[in-house]
């Protein structure tokens, strides 16, 4: 989305977690190959072509609650090219739309979409672990079962971010099951199921269809008593 503006072409992006609870902390977060020290730490940031920033991990924006136009109490849920279509108006109700960011980026943008920065460095959209764990089971992230097998799987591999990103595909089927390591496969691949949230209505990712659940999970339970 940034990278639709010419004019943050000189500004080196980076990303960073909301600080708010201890689980969300890395649902974004920058990626360094420095010592860890607040002077190497700035050097990469600052320096224009430095070697040293690697990257940034990002939620995806879709999740944001005003991320698309539309109106909630309608069910109506606008791409910033309905809305124009529409004269800006709910086509149920004819009340106006309530715009979101993506409006707000079509305006400003002289960019078309998939343009890349020419300074840009790479970045990876993520899913919280704890978040795929809770849709493979159907269960809330909140439950005792998905903090329990959350808890068992970084005992296991290590920490979250070398289970979402670095970890063998076989070896998190091993320590979980065959459905998670699918899961983990498809974020890592970006082959997700999106629904922009809009007009105060968070916005969905998905990863398993419910249709393939049986298909891909070839057990009974994510993660099985028999190891």
């Amino acid at each position: 989305m940034n990278w639709r503006l010419s004019s943050l072409d000189g500004l080196k992006l980076i990303s960073n977690s909301d600080a708010h609870s201890p689980v969300k902390l890395m649902r974004e977060a920058n990626l360094f190959d420095t010592d860890l020290s607040y002077g190497a730490i700035m050097r990469a940031i600052s320096e224009p072509d430095s070697p040293e920033f690697l990257g940034t991990l990002e939620f995806y924006p879709e999740e944001g609650k005003y991320h698309y136009d539309g109106h909630r109490p309608c069910g109506v849920r606008f791409s910033p090219e309905d809305t124009r279509r529409n004269d800006g108006r709910c086509p149920k109700c004819n009340r106006k739309v309530t715009v979101g960011v993506m409006h707000r980026v079509e305006t400003l943008a002289d960019h078309l979409s998939g343009r890349r920065s020419p300074a840009a460095r790479p970045y990876k959209s993520i899913i919280p672990l704890i978040e795929i764990i809770a849709e493979v089971e159907q269960v809330g992230t909140n439950s005792k079962r998905v903090s329990e097998a959350y808890l068992d799987l970084l005992n296991r591999l290590g920490n979250e971010y070398h289970v979402l990103v670095e970890a063998e595909l076989e070896t998190i089927r091993r320590s979980g099951s065959n459905l998670l390591g699918e899961a983990i496969n498809r974020v890592r691949s970006g082959q997700v199921s999106i629904q922009p949230g809009y007009d105060g209505e968070f916005g969905t990712i998905r990863v398993i269809d419910s249709q393939e659940r049986e298909q891909i999970s070839g057990q009974l339970g994510l993660f099985s008593c028999e190891r």
